[in-house]
């Protein structure tokens, strides 16, 4: 734990506190059981006793009574503070995962090919230029309505974003995932069960007055749907498909990606969860990477696979894969997906446990967690203009998204 610690950034020192916590923790736990021991001991003879030995008895009851609620307090809050301390523990980084920021990352596969446009005679616009043309996107009103980072979309861009709703949970329908529309609000303990109440908690919106977090990803709600509840073995693997809004305050961002609709306060999103046995969980990373795949590939993006370096996992992951589209104008590229594998992190936070059978012998334990974005609306609508576009401003539809855009080939612009 302390190397995770250290190759996160994080503070390695919390490893050793929560040691001597954990420690304090036990040591008060066996003080108080000896106390109650001796006080129930003693209970039984001073019924028998008479005189000045049952005044002495009495006398020492009651010390011994202020004594076992003594440890008890100190129990309770070596317990409270042993438990302060583990939320703030990161999930153990997988061993193979690079060590390393932001840009530390690995390239694991690339795919598609990326067009010259140069090649083909023009100059490729931007998401926004593009939709604005189309009459798809409108960050103006969205800026007059609800300032900066927020956007309408209209027109033929609310057809799009609802296609590639539909095409994204119609895969993963198929693949045999369950759809579920989950909850936008919910209570700390699914937040700060999934761990986004620690580094990641200046990005969360809090509604103080009700004390609910509006969801940064249907991840949340997912992870915390079986909270408290044991799942037989034979019954895994779960897997759901989520869609839900999604909000988060983009804090320490500023100044980038402030053009268009790729860095947002507010989007919509398909993300995929599953639930499996702790021994399925890095063989359900692989398969939910492959479905990602699937997805660009069908949306007919070039992208790369990439091994997220250590400090760029965020608390749950052990490890993470993203999927980056290229982005013609921004010459790179962007993340679209994610996939990770959070092992037993969130289950345990969240008491969501399995029971299996072996030799006639029933037992219980964490099962382990992972989510898998398939669809970031806003963003995947950046990369689909961009790398679709025509010479004349109009914009290629994949043959995916095609049945459920009313069979348009082709998304023209307003006035040409």
């Amino acid at each position: 734990m302390r190397a995770s610690q250290r190759a996160r950034g994080e503070d390695v020192d919390l490893v050793d506190a929560l040691l001597s916590a954990d420690e304090r923790r036990r040591s008060s736990g066996l003080r108080f059981d000896e106390l109650r021991s001796e006080q129930k001991a003693l209970g039984k003879l001073i019924p028998k006793a008479a005189g000045d030995e049952k005044a002495e008895l009495l006398k020492k009851a009651g010390e011994l009574a202020a004594a076992v609620k003594a440890a008890n307090a100190d129990q309770d809050d070596a317990d409270e503070e042993t438990k302060r301390l583990l939320l703030r523990l990161g999930n153990l980084v997988h061993a193979d995962v690079p060590v390393g920021g932001e840009e530390d990352f690995v390239v694991l596969e690339t795919h598609g090919t990326i067009r010259d446009f140069a090649a083909e005679g023009f100059e490729p616009k931007d998401h926004l230029e593009l939709g604005e043309a189309l009459g798809a996107i409108d960050v103006e009103r969205g800026a007059k309505v609800s300032g900066s980072r927020f956007y309408y979309l209209t027109g033929v861009g609310a057809l799009l974003e609802l296609a590639l709703v539909n095409a994204a949970i119609a895969q993963a329908t198929e693949a045999g995932f369950t759809p579920m529309l989950t909850p936008a609000l919910v209570r700390p303990r699914a937040m700060e069960g999934t761990g986004f109440l620690g580094q990641a908690a200046e990005n969360v919106y809090h509604l103080e007055k009700d004390d609910y977090y509006l969801v940064g990803t249907s991840e949340v709600p997912l992870a915390a749907y079986h909270m408290d509840e044991i799942v037989d073995a034979d019954k895994l693997p779960l897997r759901y498909a989520g869609f839900s809004p999604c909000f988060r305050r983009e804090a320490g961002t500023y100044g980038k990606d402030t053009r268009g609709i790729f860095r947002v306060h507010q989007f919509d999103k398909v993300e995929m969860f599953s639930y499996v046995d702790p021994e399925d969980a890095e063989n359900e990373h692989k398969r939910l990477l492959d479905w990602e795949k699937q997805w660009l590939t069908g949306l007919e993006l070039p992208f790369q696979v990439i091994d997220v370096a250590s400090a760029d996992l965020g608390a749950s992951a052990s490890r993470k894969y993203d999927c980056e589209a290229w982005i013609p104008t921004q010459g790179k590229y962007r993340e679209l997906t994610s996939a990770s594998n959070c092992d037993s992190f969130q289950a345990r936070r969240l008491s969501v446990r399995m029971r299996e059978e072996h030799d006639g012998k029933k037992t219980v334990k964490p099962l382990a967690t992972l989510n898998g974005t398939l669809c970031a609306v806003p963003r995947t609508i950046v990369a689909l203009l961009e790398n679709h576009q025509l010479a004349d401003g109009s914009v290629r539809v994949p043959e995916v998204l095609r049945p459920y855009l009313g069979g348009r080939e082709i998304l023209e612009p307003l006035t040409k």
